[in-house]
Parts: structure tokens; sequence; C-alpha cells
């Protein structure tokens, strides 16, 4: 919801994005700069909640945010008891500020459990409204392991809604309601961040339950993959990093490998390869299968790893343990911190990142931006992204394994290692190959466009 609305934009369409007003989120400026349009009442139930709708123009998208202080000015966006309350005030919030504001849009698109109840409200509670009628809608799923499970009494208790969407072709979900599983069936568009994620979440193993119901409704299902914002990610004009450079002058990466070795504690060295991980600490990113080859790796290979997360605190400690027994060779960083997770893109070789799953990901796209290879599990996004090396054509922009276990990452991790000290200038050149891939949201943006338009003509 950042890059995609302003390349819809730039395509002269008009766009409009809705968010929560997460007040202790947004830096002064932006608070500065919103403009108050108007305020209202909703009905989460029996509860009448104030909501106050802000305007905020920029980079011709027009932002609008949903203010409720109790339910959004809390230090963490998600993770409360009553998220369930939170995100169907937001919801209901989105679909009554629309008259109020006097735009009634062609598309509607949604993204994951927390809006995933608005096409099930638009066909269901808000049907009467006749300038709603014509209203399509996308849902877009980016991680289906989280689907917005709960008791059926909530449909009553917090959108004033009967049971008349409860039911197998609707929110019934064993003796629970799913919004995600509502959507599919109430939602004129389902798109994943992938195609291979498309393709994977209607199976056993990646659909958590509701591949069945993918299956259904396939005939409405696409994977488009993400991109990212290439004017924010550019290491020709990034002002987070020391050194800017271009795929034909790394200069500016080896000076930044240096200062990112110096500012966690590595021995500076520029030759030796250096490798990073950003991640969530979770089993999702492939942490365990990380934390099962770190002794391997660290004792008996000529390279240096730096990782920033923060996560599940088993694996924290873990990674605090490998970065003292390992100090010359591995340094952790356990928090979160922006600044840093771009220098590593921008100044590390390699990047490891063997997630169990990804719908796409973000992280390999910035890698291959910042002329670092990525080193992946073949699943999802990962998949679509990578061209695995080819060691007799040089083709390829990174390196990839299918059998999720420590050997097989371990040798795909020794094909990246013998490129780079046994071909400096085959590395280079997919180091150029990496940075040449266009993965903006230029091309993506085209076909959420033409699918919009399938939907609505």
């Amino acid at each position: 919801m950042g890059a995609l609305p302003k390349e819809l934009a730039k395509n002269g369409n008009d766009v409009r994005v809705v968010l929560p007003f997460f007040v202790q989120k947004l830096d002064e400026e932006t608070k500065n700069s919103l403009k108050d349009v108007v305020e209202f009442t909703v009905e989460v139930g029996w509860r009448k909640q104030h909501c106050g709708i802000k305007q905020l123009k920029r980079d011709k998208v027009t932002y609008y945010f949903i203010d409720n202080l109790f339910y959004f000015d809390r230090p963490n966006l998600y993770d409360y008891g009553d998220d369930g309350e939170r995100f169907a005030f937001f919801q209901q919030a989105v679909i009554e500020m629309l008259e109020k504001i006097d735009f009634i849009p062609d598309v509607l698109h949604v993204n994951d459990w927390q809006t995933a109840m608005i096409p099930v409200l638009l066909k269901d509670k808000y049907s009467w409204i006749k300038k709603y009628r014509d209203i399509r809608t996308v849902l877009t799923i980016h991680n289906i392991l989280f689907q917005g499970v709960y008791d059926p009494y909530t449909i009553g208790d917090w959108f004033n809604m009967g049971y008349g969407t409860v039911h197998e072709e609707g929110l019934k979900y064993g003796d629970k309601v799913c919004w995600l599983k509502g959507a599919l069936y109430f939602s004129d568009l389902i798109t994943t961040v992938s195609p291979t994620y498309a393709q994977e979440v209607q199976t056993p193993e990646f659909g958590y339950g509701l591949e069945t119901h993918l299956q259904n409704n396939s005939y409405k299902l696409t994977g488009i993959l993400n991109g990212i914002d290439y004017d924010t990610y550019n290491p020709e004009t990034d002002t987070t990093i020391p050194h800017t450079f271009s795929k034909n002058d790394l200069s500016g990466k080896t000076k930044n490998k240096k200062i990112l070795q110096e500012k966690v504690g590595l021995p500076v060295d520029e030759h030796i390869a250096l490798m990073g991980i950003v991640t969530r600490l979770d089993e999702q990113k492939g942490v365990q299968l990380i934390i099962d080859s770190m002794e391997e790796l660290l004792k008996h290979r000529h390279v240096q790893l730096v990782l920033l997360g923060t996560g599940k605190p088993y694996f924290e400690e873990a990674f605090r343990y490998f970065s003292e027994a390992y100090p010359e060779k591995f340094q952790a960083v356990i928090h979160f911190d922006s600044e840093l997770a771009q220098l590593i893109y921008a100044g590390v070789d390699l990047f490891l990142m063997p997630s169990l799953f990804e719908p796409c990901g973000l992280s390999q796209l910035n890698s291959l931006r910042y002329g670092t290879l990525p080193i992946v599990h073949e699943v999802g996004g990962l998949a679509d992204t990578i061209e695995p090396h080819n060691k007799w054509t040089g083709e390829g922009t990174g390196f990839s394994f299918y059998d999720f276990n420590v050997e097989t990452m371990l040798q795909t991790i020794d094909s990246a290692l013998t490129l780079y000290y046994e071909d400096p200038d085959g590395f280079n050149e997919v180091q150029k190959n990496a940075m040449s891939k266009d993965n903006s949201w230029k091309k993506s943006a085209l076909e959420y466009i033409d699918q919009y338009k399938y939907i609505v003509y």
C-alpha cells in the first residue's frame, strides 16, 4: 500500500488509500499535514464509536486515516486481545465513510484478514445502499497463515448482522467463522503476491485449511508479484547508506561493506565473503534451518555473517550464543533498525533467505537492487524472483535450493562461495545481472489495472 498506489496514480487513476490512524507510528511532519474531513459514529454491535476521517495528499494519491484513539492509539499495530473488534470497527468505518466523503470507487481493494470482511459486508449488511451495489472487490492474500477466525456470536456482536452469510460458501469454518474464507467467496477477484504462491495455497501443505475453498474459487484467483519502490530503494541516490554506487561502479558497495563490518564488530576485511540476514526470527523464515547450519558454517567456511532481527526468544538466545562463540565470524543485532537493514542490503555480498514458505518476499528484491546475491529456498515469490546461477553460462541473479534441509542449503552456500572466491569476475557479472533486473511496481501495477478493468467491465 506504499508503492502500488503511487504507480497506479502515475497511470492516471484516481487512487485513495484508507489506513487506521496509528497515531504513535506516524512522524510529526505527517501528523501536522493531516486535514480533518468529517466525523461520525460507527456502530460496532451495541457500541457507538467515534470515527474521525483525516486526509493527506501525497504523490498524486489521497490517503484517509480512520481516527479512533481507543482502538488505534497503541504502541503496536496488532497482537491485542481485541484485534477482531478493532478491525470490525475499521472495516465498517471504511464502508460508511465512502458516502460521507462523496467518493464511490469502482474497485475496493482489501488486504488480508484485517479487511477481509469488507466484501462480505458490502453484499450483506450494506447491500441496501444503492450507491454501493456496483463496487467490485479485490482480496489480496499476503500470508494465508493469518485468517481472522472467531466465534460465530461476533457476527452480531461486532457487525450487527444475522447469520445469513454463515454457510459453507461463506463465513462458516467448522464451528467458527473465518473472515478470510468469507472473502474468498464474496470478493470478485482474489490475488496473491506471486504466481507460485497462488498455486501453492491451493495445496494442503500451504493452504492452512483453506486450500479446498481456494480450489473452489480458482477461476478468480491470480498471482501478481509484489515490487519495491525504486524511488526509495536506489543505490545511486539512497541517502540512508554511507556510499552510493551503481552496477558499473561497485566501489561504493565495497566501502559500505567495510563500514558495516566495523559497525557490527566484525574484522574489517573487504576480501572475505560477507553474508547478511535480515528477518523476523520465526520458523516461517527458515530460522531453525539457519541455526541448525551455524556450527558447520562458522567452523568450516571462510565467511562472515551479520544478522538483524527480532522474534521468538529461543531464536534470539541461539543467535546471541553464536555471536559469543564466533565473534570474529558472526554478529547478531537483536533489534529492529531500518537504517542498519539498508546498510546490510548495500554492504554484504550474499543474502541468506531460506524461508519455509514465502508468499512474495521483499528482502530478496532489495538485495537484487543493491547488487547483493540472494541464497533462497525455492518457494513462493522466492522461486518467481530469483534465477539460479548457471555456472556454465554465467546467467542468473542468485542461488537457490529446493530440498529444505541443512545439507542442501550448505551445498548452495558453498556454490556461492566458490564463485565469490574462485571467479570474482563471474561473481561481479551476476551482481550486474541482479541490479539489471526490474522489480519495480511498474509492470505489476499494469497487471493490477488489467484485472481491475476485467472485473469492472
